[in-house]
Formats: structure tokens, C-alpha cells, sequence
């Protein structure tokens, strides 16, 4: 008989395992999605609805804590530089088939005094902040237009919804993943933070990969062309960056592809990118 037990229980334990391995695989097939422009498939099976009421609480919370700049005129050039980028990626979407999706996207863009913080970031539904510490690098709106145009690559290529998908499920599995982001608890918002290279209030920032350095790099010197900004501006931008970063580099680095590795792809890139390039007023 306790043979018999054991021969059930060993029967039980690995059809539960493939009943798991089965919903884990139906779980991660139905979130598949494909990145603009790059083609590659992507996980991400974060429900769009969710990510977006995360992503809007969380905006509306730094905007709260942080100190927003009284530079009128620099303001306006982050909100002129990033209105036309915005129309830019809106118009590639709806060429692209993915017109559905603009009604994702409420564009907003802040830019916060702090000298000491050279990052800048684009949240679901496109919500934008640039911090001050950054502008010493952009120098114009042709660099300023590097910056955002990375972030909002980063956003319509999905990175932090993928990112975030893979620490939630190392974290909660799927059975618990649901339940985590209804309950918007601590950890899921700073995982949503942590996504989309915010830095918290422990001082971690987690650098986006080397691949979704190259894909924000080329889908935002398509951008910013097709914004009639100059794409060739990015090599100089990227060159200042990389000069002046100290031992510990400025968080919108993403250190991950080395200094010269990053430009020489920028460079392999710029031909498609100048074939969309129309100055602004032509």
C-alpha cells in the first residue's frame, strides 16, 4: 500500500509540474509582443490598464516630492522639444499599424531642479521628466532632443513593461503576479520605479540592458529625425556624456555598452536614420 501511495504522490507532484510548466508557458506566449522598428519579440504581460494607473501615481508622486524648475524659457524648450518627438513617435505608430495604441499615451513633460541628477526618464502613457543635471551635456535642443528621444524610445519599444515583467515573476511567480499589481503594494511601485531607471529613496538605479541601450540608441535617432532634429547630433552628445562622467557614470549612461562600442552603433545607424531627417522649417 505504501508503494502504491508513493507511485500516486510521484504521479500527482509531476503532473502538477506540468500543469505548471503548461500555464507558465500559455502565461509568457500570451504576453509576447514585438519591439517598432527592431522586429524582436519581447515578453511583457503586464495588463496595459495596470501599468498605466502604476505609472501615473508614481509620476504624480515625484512631480509632488521634487522641486520643478522656475526657468520659464528651459521649460518651454523641454516641452517644445518633447511635444515634437511625442508627434513624431505618435505618427510613426499609426504608419506602423499600431494606431490603436495612441490612446495610450498622454504626453506630459517636467523638468525638475536638480543639479546633481544627470538622468531623465519616459513612464507608460508618457510621462516625461528631465532633470537639470543633464543639461550641461545637451547644450541645445538638438542634444536635448537625444535625451528625450531616447526616452520615449525606451517607452513605445516597451522596455519597462518587459524589465518589469521579468522582476515580478522572479519575484511573485505567475499564480501571485496578478494579485501584486492589483494591490499596488510598496514593492510592486518601486519595481515600477526601478523599470524605468528611476532612482528611489535607497539610491538604486538599475541600468537598462545592452540590448535596450542599442534599441532606445537607434529607435530614437529615427525620432528625433523624423522631428526634424539632426541625428548626427547624437555622436557629439554621447561624447560629452562619456568625457565627463566620473568613476561613478551619471545614471542616464546605463553604463552597459562600453563609451566607443555605443557610438560606433550610433554611427552604423545614422544612415537610416538621416534618410528621415527634414530640418524643421523645410
Amino acid at each position: 500500500m505504501r508503494g502504491c501511495k508513493n507511485k500516486r504522490k510521484d504521479v500527482f507532484l509531476q503532473l502538477k509540474r506540468s500543469i505548471s510548466a503548461m500555464t507558465v508557458c500559455v502565461f509568457l506566449l500570451s504576453g509576447c509582443a514585438t519591439v517598432p522598428i527592431t522586429g524582436r519579440k519581447q515578453i511583457s504581460f503586464i495588463p496595459s490598464a495596470d501599468l498605466l494607473a502604476l505609472s501615473i501615481d508614481n509620476y504624480r508622486q515625484l512631480l509632488a516630492k521634487s522641486i520643478l524648475s522656475p526657468d520659464a524659457k528651459t521649460v518651454r524648450q523641454v516641452r517644445t522639444v518633447g511635444g515634437r518627438i511625442a508627434r513624431a513617435a505618435e505618427d510613426f505608430l499609426r504608419e506602423n499599424g499600431m494606431a490603436r495604441e495612441l490612446g495610450y499615451y498622454a504626453w506630459e513633460f517636467n523638468l525638475i531642479k536638480d543639479d546633481k541628477t544627470v538622468n531623465a526618464f519616459c513612464m507608460p502613457g508618457g510621462k516625461v521628466a528631465v532633470y537639470t543635471g543633464i543639461l550641461i551635456y545637451t547644450e541645445n535642443e538638438n542634444g536635448l532632443a537625444v535625451v528625450i528621444a531616447h526616452e520615449v524610445a525606451h517607452a513605445i519599444a516597451n522596455h519597462g513593461a518587459e524589465r518589469m515583467s521579468q522582476m515580478l515573476l522572479a519575484q511573485f511567480g505567475t499564480a501571485a503576479l496578478a494579485e501584486a499589481l492589483k494591490a499596488k503594494d510598496e514593492k510592486t511601485q518601486q519595481y515600477l520605479l526601478l523599470a524605468f531607471g528611476i532612482g528611489t529613496n535607497v539610491g538604486i538605479v538599475l541600468p537598462y540592458s545592452r540590448l535596450h541601450e542599442k534599441e532606445a540608441d537607434h529607435i530614437g535617432l529615427i525620432l528625433m529625425a523624423r522631428a526634424g532634429y539632426n541625428p548626427e547630433t547624437a555622436v557629439a552628445f554621447w561624447h560629452r556624456m562619456n568625457e565627463h562622467a566620473e568613476a561613478r557614470p551619471p545614471e542616464f549612461l546605463s553604463t552597459h555598452p562600453a563609451p566607443e562600442t555605443r557610438i560606433q552603433a550610433i554611427r552604423a545607424a545614422l544612415p537610416e536614420a538621416m534618410r528621415y531627417y527634414k530640418p524643421a522649417g523645410d
